[in-house]
């Protein structure tokens, strides 16, 4: 089985969601995904980048974001990390309609967890966090769940 790494480091600004976006929109269509899963996995990447940048760094753009995607004929695994503030109760952050920024929803790790198959979360608070996101393919091994 072949596994493909890229890691990608990029500046906290917003402008560098879309980079993230298009990388793993690149990686999924080489793997043949339907542009519904292809889509999925650009939700899950720019709410987890998003995520980083607004609440991990407070909007501070002098801070870096790391993308590493791991990717095989079996599944695409993901993981965000920032070294900002960290997240005190990841539970809590979980939960729908949370959000430590009064302008926005709070449906980022919602939508993470309904567009891949597994979601894991680690967190320190004043160290960061990384945010592993993993999707297994149907179409290579039905029975792979």
């Amino acid at each position: 089985m072949r596994v493909n790494k890229l890691s990608l480091t990029f500046s906290s600004l917003p402008e560098n969601v879309s980079i993230a976006r298009t990388l793993v929109s690149t990686l999924g269509a080489q793997l043949d995904l339907p542009i519904n899963e292809l889509e999925e996995l650009k939700v899950a990447v720019s709410e987890a980048v998003t995520n980083s940048i607004i609440h991990g760094y407070n909007n501070d753009p002098n801070n870096f974001v790391t993308l590493e995607i791991e990717s095989s004929s079996e599944k695409i695994q993901i993981q965000v990390i920032d070294h900002g503030c960290g997240i005190p109760d990841i539970k809590q952050a979980m939960q729908a309609s949370f959000s430590t920024d009064p302008d926005r929803m709070g449906l980022g790790f919602i939508f993470m967890q309904s567009f891949m198959d597994e979601l894991h979360v680690e967190s320190t608070v004043n160290s960061g966090t990384k945010v592993t996101m993993t999707k297994y393919f149907n179409h290579s091994n039905p029975s792979s769940h």
